[in-house]
């Protein structure tokens, strides 16, 4: 059914051809079918209609994050940032490439504002979990795996990942 609503969206941008929100939902679908330098151009197509869109400049970093492009997707999280500081997404993603670099205090960082945006955001407590554990700080990993699964009793990740904690704590006792 993608290719069926990349249709729709074109027929959309056919009637009205600054209509922003119909090419980010294009770069949503070819992302959805890993076309990530299409999705990237769609992204870029929205934004160059609404310069503004934070929502697609986020969405461009994740698909140059895919890339690995860490360096451009950072830049595209804080265009994303910059022009919305409240998106608790675009924290948690940025954390994320952050995270990828080893740089995991800002990655916390990151994270934190997150959740103080969003309270009941289980993937940035998670995510927090997982740079906490590669810091080597296995209790407050932990504390923030059980946060994600007070939060999403069914998160199966952060289940995962307490038993990996649990794993390599008995590694070294």
């Amino acid at each position: 059914k993608l290719e069926e609503a990349i249709q729709a969206y074109k027929q959309a941008i056919s009637i009205k051809p600054d209509y922003a929100d119909s090419y980010y939902n294009i770069g949503n679908a070819f992302q959805d079918q890993s076309k990530l330098e299409e999705a990237i151009q769609a992204y870029k197509q929205a934004i160059s209609i609404k310069p503004n869109f934070a929502k697609a400049h986020n969405n461009v970093g994740i698909v140059l994050q895919y890339q690995g492009k860490l360096d451009k997707a950072i830049e595209a999280y804080t265009k994303a940032l910059s022009i919305k500081p409240d998106y608790a997404e675009a924290h948690n993603n940025l954390g994320n490439v952050l995270k990828d670099q080893g740089k995991l205090e800002e990655a916390m960082e990151a994270y934190t504002k997150a959740f103080s945006i969003k309270p009941d955001y289980a993937e940035a407590y998670n995510n927090l979990g997982i740079t906490l554990k590669n810091k080597g700080k296995l209790e407050e990993a932990v504390e923030a795996y059980s946060k994600a699964l007070s939060i999403r009793p069914d998160y199966a990740e952060a289940y995962n990942n307490i038993g990996i904690v649990f794993q390599d704590e008995g590694k070294l006792s």
